[in-house]
């Protein structure tokens, strides 16, 4: 599951537009003024003619809003505007009784679901924390498509990750953080201008920082990873404080994920937080 809307589009019917219609009173053009808003999500939109004939006509709208597949739809950030602007079009056509039922409806949808948003009022649906961070993480997923080393180091991450499940041994969780540490270089390494191969190097020639702490953030715990024993290197260390454990698996991936976009060109901040 993406967390996104347009991957569930299809469960909308079911879950959202039949409940919402399901009273005597709601108004028999609903699903007019409905798809006059869904018209401008679409990949291909209606003519100005083409519209007008179907939201002139209450059974043709439904139709049209219902034959709706998400293959027709032009995005998820679209498909956001869409539902936002349907609850407008319900609090006109209906008042607050029927835009209620609908902002109800929708929040329950997208709890049902986990999907990536939170719902607040009048009906704005603002990403959440989670689904930022998931959307980060299928958008590294697919430069892996781009790159056959990157789709490697993804692997063998993924492939670690997945160990632990074989038990949350010190050797485990080493080797999370050092194919973590791995993937990062692979990103690095295809960014323009960079010639070093060491997380280090790549970090120091990239430009994007926007105050050299940042930069030094990661420097540092690239040092934390070079210098901890089992992590990069196999020699003992002096400023080791303790074992390493789940917490630290848990931190380093979180941190690390988190330099992700300084990385790499091929990641649209504007994207991960708000969809395609």
């Amino acid at each position: 599951m993406r967390g996104e809307l347009i991957g569930v589009w299809s469960d909308t019917w079911r879950e959202i537009w039949l409940p919402l219609i399901d009273h005597e009173d709601v108004p028999e053009d609903v699903f007019c003024e409905l798809y006059r808003e869904l018209a401008a999500a679409l990949k291909a939109k209606p003519s100005v003619e083409d519209l007008a004939d179907i939201i002139d006509n209450p059974l043709q709208s439904r139709e049209a809003f219902e034959d709706t597949a998400a293959t027709d739809l032009g995005g998820e950030r679209a498909l956001v505007a869409f539902f936002e602007a349907a609850h407008t079009a319900l609090d006109e056509l209906g008042g607050d009784e029927l835009s209620n039922h609908y902002f109800n409806l929708l929040g329950g949808f997208i709890d049902k679901f986990s999907l990536r948003y939170d719902l607040r009022r009048p009906c704005i649906l603002c990403p959440t924390l989670a689904g930022i961070f998931s959307s980060l993480i299928r958008d590294v997923s697919a430069l892996a498509n781009t790159d056959t080393n990157i789709a490697k180091r993804l692997a063998d991450f993924s492939e670690a990750i997945q160990d632990l499940r074989l038990g949350e041994t010190e050797g485990r969780i080493t080797n999370c953080i050092s194919k973590q540490f791995m993937l990062l270089e692979a990103i690095g390494a295809t960014c323009e201008g960079v010639t070093g191969s060491q997380l280090a190097a790549i970090c120091r020639e990239i430009p994007l920082w926007p105050h050299p702490a940042m930069r030094q953030s990661i420097l540092n715990l690239y040092g934390f990873a070079s210098d901890f024993p089992g992590v990069r290197h196999g020699t003992p260390s002096t400023g080791m404080l303790r074992q390493i454990d789940m917490r630290d698996m848990i931190a380093m991936t979180i941190l690390l994920a988190g330099f992700t976009p300084y990385l790499s060109n091929g990641l649209d901040p504007d994207v991960v937080y708000r969809g395609a």
